[in-house]
């Protein structure tokens, strides 16, 4: 009798253990569960435009099918959190939760293009990808694309640029929604109502989008191209109706909007709420601002009189081309009013990549380094030059401006910013790389890559319907690293890692107690 509750003993102690390395992995299937259901909505959102197309019903049956299954299979998993109070998200297991969104509605909504016959595997992840981390590089034939797919890339722009986990927090109230919140890269909270702040981002991107839309349509454009313009404008992706993308119409008025819009996407929505509530004066002076808004005053001079001397012959054009392209390098949109690049000089092609790298604000649908970290390191580099100048001062503290505020800059968020540059300027050096490897040169291999991993989308050839799969899963390992920020990826592999690690380690404990058991049982029986 004791033989057998020793047994009994011993085997609850085991599952026990295996449960502890399993911890967390429960709740997360759940998670899984929702972002499916919710790839299955943004699947089928693209039905709407059968309304004003009904010619194209014929190709519903590419939406419907991958969006119904996910629901569905969403809805088996996500029945896990009915009993999520059994478990909780370890250290780090939030960063599997958003890699895990991320990878989930990329390939379940790459299935309708697939599912056409024109694209393969490759160019459709190429394409969701792009869509969802607003780059706006692309692979359609948009000529000759149908609505629903036009659309749908529209619709990828929008979620992509709010952010999938934001969405997904504004609907599910959750004690790890504010983990889940700051591991997809938004870094400030608008109310003290996590809910609350994830609606109001959402309002004002809604707002702006419908702003937009109106001036587009005021200004010449259809009400289609207006839409689709509005959202890739102001979540800075790019895609584009026209093949032309905003040059096709030649309007300086369809111009000024979109950069406006695009600007508008690029700066942090915390930002927004201080000019939404008429604080200019805070407004004006966040680091920020003030720095995007130096380096415009800065880059687009210069491109003007090298556009003079080499592309175009009078100050107002070149100053508009400059102005537009500078802008949309930076904001990372990749609108175009160029035909090509092919035109410009290395100079310009220079000044274009700086400007791509940089990128826009923190926490804005913007990608890049970001405004805050570059600002943050030139202030380091001043401070250092201010210590050196005045070594006997003993009291120096090192701060910044953001929104009215000053913020004490530590040692910590200094090391951790120039940790990220690092590994993000060896990534773009890894993927220009590749690139040169076939045979393109080292101007258009930088410029495609600072495209691909600073999420812009403007292009000179490289990432196009023909490439090489190489190209394009290069280009897609760019893309996604640039919109998690590569800590997200690189902390989710590390924990999933050491999840798996511990978790082999235990079944082979757990088979070697299962022998010893064995052995005494058989030594007791006999």
């Amino acid at each position: 009798m004791n033989d057998h509750m020793i047994l009994w003993e011993t085997l609850g102690a085991e599952n026990h253990h295996e449960r502890h390395v399993l911890k967390g992995y429960r709740l997360i299937a759940g998670y899984m569960g929702i972002v499916m259901i919710l790839a299955g909505i943004i699947t089928l959102l693209p039905l709407f435009t059968l309304f004003f197309y009904p010619e194209e019903m014929g190709q519903a049956q590419y939406f419907v099918a991958p969006g119904v299954s996910s629901i569905l299979a969403g809805y088996l998993l996500s029945l896990v959190l009915r009993g999520r109070r059994a478990g909780n998200l370890e250290k780090n297991q939030e960063m599997i939760v958003v890699l895990g969104t991320w990878v989930i509605v990329i390939f379940v909504t790459a299935i309708p293009f697939v599912l056409s016959g024109t694209y393969s595997v490759t160019q459709a992840v190429f394409e969701t990808t792009s869509g969802l981390s607003t780059t706006g590089l692309s692979v359609v034939d948009v000529s000759t694309a149908p609505h629903i797919f036009l659309i749908h890339r529209t619709i990828l722009l929008f979620f992509g640029g709010i952010g999938l986990v934001l969405v997904m927090t504004s609907v599910l109230s959750d004690v790890y929604g504010m983990r889940l919140y700051h591991a997809e890269g938004h870094s400030d909270r608008l109310l003290p109502n996590l809910i609350e702040s994830a609606r109001l981002i959402i309002g004002i991107y809604s707002g702006y989008i419908l702003g937009g839309t109106f001036l587009y349509i005021l200004f010449g454009m259809s009400p289609f191209d207006a839409i689709n313009h509005a959202v890739a404008a102001l979540s800075t992706g790019g895609f584009s109706t026209r093949a032309e993308s905003i040059g096709y119409y030649n309007s300086t008025a369809i111009e000024m909007v979109t950069v406006i819009l695009m600007l508008l996407g690029s700066t942090n929505f915390f930002v927004h709420l201080l000019l939404l509530k008429g604080k200019f004066k805070e407004f004006i002076s966040h680091c920020e601002v003030r720095l995007m808004l130096f380096l415009l005053a800065l880059f687009v001079p210069i491109l003007t009189v090298l556009l003079m001397n080499g592309v175009y012959s009078n100050v107002p054009v070149s100053l508009r081309a400059a102005l537009f392209q500078a802008v949309s390098a930076l904001t990372t949109t990749g609108f175009q009013t160029v035909e090509s690049f092919a035109a410009w000089t290395p100079a310009m092609m220079f000044l274009m990549i700086l400007l791509m790298l940089i990128g826009g604000g923190a926490g804005s649908t913007a990608g890049g380094l970001k405004i805050y970290r570059v600002y943050v390191m030139l202030k380091e580099i001043w401070w250092k030059l201010v210590r050196d100048a005045h070594p006997d001062r003993v009291v120096f503290t090192e701060q910044i401006n953001r929104g009215g505020k000053k913020e004490v800059i530590t040692d910590r968020e200094k090391n951790r910013i120039n940790a990220f540059v690092f590994f993000y300027l060896l990534l773009f050096a890894a993927g220009s790389f590749v690139f040169c490897c076939y045979g393109y040169s080292i101007q258009d291999s930088m410029f495609e890559f600072a495209s691909a991993i600073s999420t812009v989308g403007l292009s000179v050839g490289i990432t196009s319907y023909g490439a090489s799969p190489v190209i394009h899963w290069t280009a897609i390992a760019g893309m996604f690293l640039g919109r998690l920020e590569i800590y997200v990826v690189l902390i989710a592999a590390a924990r999933m890692a050491s999840d798996g690690k511990n978790y082999l380690h235990e079944k082979q404990m757990k088979r070697k107690r299962h022998r010893n058991r064995n052995r005494k049982r058989d030594h007791y029986e006999k």
